[in-house]
């Protein structure tokens, strides 16, 4: 790989798209757009509507090209960020680069074509506060870039064998579903948290994040000649996640269940009684921490919503939780009897977990469809432990979730990689710390 290539980022999806574009921008048959616009689809084709009230008609897949692309941006309005997380919102962002239009599922896509380094710039703001340590700038420079060239990669393997990315296994009594790359056909990348985060220019870049991204420039961390599949999540708990956890079964010899510590060896939490006593406490970690300062590098405005990501806990009662399981799972359990861990990770989250009801008895997975079936939102992650009260007739009238970390946990940890730059820790030393195994190369 010798150029820096482009990408394409989805950003939203809806019946119509109204965006501005400020400065010059063309389309394939020569047509100078600027200003207001709505896009709307009519009879399959998709129609640009001027503030004049002129319509053009564009091809499927068209780009609008910027005239000068370091002068000209375009703005798209009421985009939805944090979809399904508990501060989900709509604002308008700002993007540099090219805007494609893509029609799928009967709505309009739009897309944004971008150099990944002025894309990498972005997420870096959005993922944390751009006022960070320069050595976890760094850090996740080079994992944000290595994580989405994998993906490029992966999705080039995907249509190239012809294969189909399968994504769920169901049985009469199991249902086990993660999410990754199925979700994108017609573009690299989305621009949510089910990706990576990215917001545009909307994020003020400082300076800082500026020179993270040029002083790391094309680097990549790889393994065996392969880009790194770089993970990372908020906060890990105290132990780091293996990859098929969260996934497909696939061993990354780089993606371990390491404790998040500079020299203690990790508990085995795959043993439910250590999973147990382990998240009923708060043991030391780099990513146990309170301090302010330190928590504002990482956790943006809405972020710091959340208080407790360390170890949380979060309540039900039987009516709560039995139509919440039902109507996010899809599958009527009735009554919930018993919540009970068939498998769980290296970081104690649960893989695969048996729900016992009174009509139905069912073990999901994989972490993700557990947090998503207890939670309107997600739960912060699937490393809990349950416990039930008040029970009439066998059936808890009550049900507390006590848990641990923050997300999938796997790879980088952000809070404790934030902890490791505030003790002096280079970006080589963090890198090596949470991806073992790796060797940083300059891709391009």
């Amino acid at each position: 790989m010798n150029k820096e290539p482009k990408i394409k980022v989805g950003i939203l999806n809806e019946t119509k798209v109204e965006f501005r574009l400020y400065g010059n921008y063309k389309t394939s048959q020569g047509d100078i757009l600027t200003d207001l616009y709505t896009a709307e689809i009519s009879n399959e084709n998709i129609f640009l509507i001027g503030n004049d009230g002129k319509k053009l008609l564009l091809a499927n897949f068209e780009i609008l090209e910027p005239a000068d692309e370091n002068t000209s941006f375009f703005e798209l309005i009421d985009v939805t960020i944090g979809v399904d997380f508990h501060w989900q919102r709509k604002e308008n962002q700002k993007f540099k680069g090219a805007l494609q239009f893509i029609i799928e599922n009967e709505k309009i896509t739009a897309v944004n074509v971008i150099n990944i380094e002025d894309y990498l710039t972005c997420v870096i703001s959005a993922e944390m506060s751009a006022t960070s340590s320069m050595e976890l700038l760094k850090a996740h420079a080079v994992i944000s870039r290595g994580w989405l060239l994998a993906q490029i990669k992966k999705g080039e393997k995907i249509n190239e064998n012809k294969t189909v990315y399968k994504s769920i296994n169901e049985t009469a009594n199991a249902y086990i579903r993660w999410w990754d790359r199925e979700d994108h056909k017609n573009f690299d990348v989305c621009a949510d948290d089910h990706c990576q985060r990215y917001q545009g220019v909307t994020r003020a870049n400082t300076q800082y994040v500026t020179d993270a991204v040029e002083a790391t420039r094309g680097m990549a961390l790889t393994f065996n000649g392969e880009i790194c599949d770089a993970r990372f999540s908020k906060s890990c708990g105290g132990v780091m996640e293996k990859f098929e956890s969260a996934w497909e079964s696939v061993e990354h010899p780089y993606l371990q269940g390491l404790a998040d510590t500079d020299n203690e060896k990790a508990i085995d939490l795959t043993i439910e009684e250590n999973a147990e006593n382990w998240i009923r406490t708060s043991p030391a970690a780099f990513c146990n921490t309170h301090d302010k300062t330190i928590l504002s590098q990482v956790l943006n405005d809405y972020d710091q919503e959340t208080n407790d990501f360390y170890r949380w806990k979060v309540e039900y009662t039987q009516a709560e939780i039995s139509e919440l399981a039902h109507r996010r799972s899809g599958f009527d359990f009735g009554e919930i009897i018993d919540i009970i861990p068939i498998r769980r990770g290296t970081s104690g989250r649960i893989t695969e977990l048996k729900i016992v009801g009174t009509k139905l008895v069912k073990t999901i997975g994989k972490e993700l469809m557990i947090r998503r079936t207890f939670s309107n939102s997600h739960l912060y992650s699937s490393a809990f432990v349950i416990d039930k009260d008040d029970e009439q007739n066998g059936i808890p009238q009550k049900i507390t979730f006590t848990g641990a970390g923050w997300g999938h946990g796997v790879g980088l940890c952000q809070i404790g990689a934030a902890v490791m730059g505030a003790k002096g820790y280079n970006y080589n030393k963090i890198l090596a710390h949470y991806f073992p195994n790796s060797k940083l190369e300059k891709l391009y």
